[in-house]
């Protein structure tokens, strides 16, 4: 069998509450999800999800060739443009065909992908995420309270504007995680909005509120190695980073410099990615943790890898337009029996209720504030 070409389309996730982080909401809480379609001359066709924007100069080096052969596909995309570099929306290509060969590899041989990739348990221990930080208090309280009824035991926040608020929310949900444990796993993310000395003040500060924090996300930009180093060195909880860096040789400054102690990768950038880094991870012993994504889709290598701890998720529901053989319960994902990724397109559908462009508005998450980094202080709340 040989992949012949592709389709590329967009269907939308409605979250149904605002979405977002420190660098900014997406007030309609709908997002864009980007779904790409390999096909092959034998019928059958691989799902990749994710951004791709840059597919026709990538696909290039995947025409022609056997799915089943995967992994060197990867590297023979990576040299594909060598020249000019694979970051951005290219190592989007890239990392969206290679999810997309995953699952026709596992579909060949007639099996869940995660049952291809040689894991023994169908279930991926999880914690709960809900991109909150455009949420009021009452709606923060309502979506973590739907997650604990699902039986999460561990929370991570969205945070980084104002401690005192950040104290608040993982004071709050620890007490809704604590339904379901005695020591519930708390982690806060920043999404490098902070310098390295604020970090390592605002740590401090948490820390003395009698917060036992799991990890602090990005407390500092990805690249700052020192920075990252000095804060984990600072501070009681560990340091988690890694899920913007795009190729195993972005990590190895961290890796070298002990800069990071829960190595994280990004869901979007495929499986193979995953696989590296976390046995880069795991030769370090550290433990490795995917962030989320709509579908879930790297939960099946997670659930093959020795060293993952705990993958994001950070909704309850699919997007438009995609069944999806999975269902989040007993505090992670349990992964169903359906061939390949067990994600079926209705192609139909999505073009009849295709919602908008809600993700690429203005002041959403993927801007990055002009301030951003440069404060000494929190904002709080103004005094009047």
């Amino acid at each position: 069998m040989k992949v012949t070409g592709y389709r590329s389309l967009v269907t939308s996730h409605d979250w149904g509450r605002p979405v977002g982080d420190v660098n900014g909401v997406v007030a309609s809480g709908i997002t864009d999800v980007p779904i790409l379609i390999l096909e092959t001359d034998g019928g059958l066709e691989g799902v990749g999800l994710g951004q791709h924007g840059d597919i026709a100069r990538v696909f290039g080096a995947v025409e022609g060739q056997d799915p089943r052969a995967a992994p060197a596909l990867y590297d023979s995309m990576l040299a594909h443009v060598f020249k000019s570099g694979h970051a951005g929306q290219t190592y989007g290509a890239v990392a969206a065909i290679d999810m997309a060969l995953w699952d026709l590899k596992a579909k060949m041989a007639d099996e869940p992908l995660w049952r291809t990739l040689g894991a023994a348990d169908r279930f991926v221990r999880g914690y709960a995420s809900g991109l909150c930080h455009g949420l009021d208090d009452d709606a923060f309280a309502a979506l973590y309270a739907r997650f604990a009824e699902r039986g999460f035991t561990a929370a991570k926040i969205k945070g980084g504007r104002d401690i005192k608020r950040d104290i608040r929310r993982l004071k709050q949900v620890h007490g809704i995680m604590g339904d379901n444990s005695s020591a519930p796993a708390l982690m806060l993310d920043v999404n490098e909005s902070w310098n390295c000395k604020q970090a390592i003040r605002h740590l401090a500060e948490i820390e003395a509120a009698g917060i036992d924090l799991t990890w602090i996300e990005e407390p500092v930009r990805r690249w700052d190695v020192h920075g990252l180093a000095a804060v984990s060195r600072a501070a009681r909880c560990a340091v988690a980073t890694g899920e913007n860096l795009t190729g195993l040789e972005q990590f190895a400054p961290l890796l070298d410099a002990h800069a990071v102690d829960v190595v994280q990768t990004g869901s979007v950038w495929g499986v193979t990615h995953f696989q590296r880094v976390a046995i880069a991870a795991h030769v370090r012993d550290l433990p490795v943790s995917p962030v989320g994504y709509d579908g879930n889709p790297i939960a099946h290598a997670a659930a093959a890898a020795p060293n993952m701890i705990g993958i994001e998720v950070q909704d309850l529901a699919w997007p438009d337009g995609l069944d999806i053989d999975q269902e989040i319960a007993d505090g992670g994902i349990v992964l169903g029996d359906r061939p390949g990724l067990g994600i079926v397109v209705d192609e139909a559908r999505i073009a009849r209720d295709r919602a908008g462009n809600g993700w690429m508005t203005s002041g959403g998450p993927h801007r990055r504030p002009r301030e951003a980094g440069l404060r000494l202080v929190p904002d709080g709340e103004r005094v009047r």
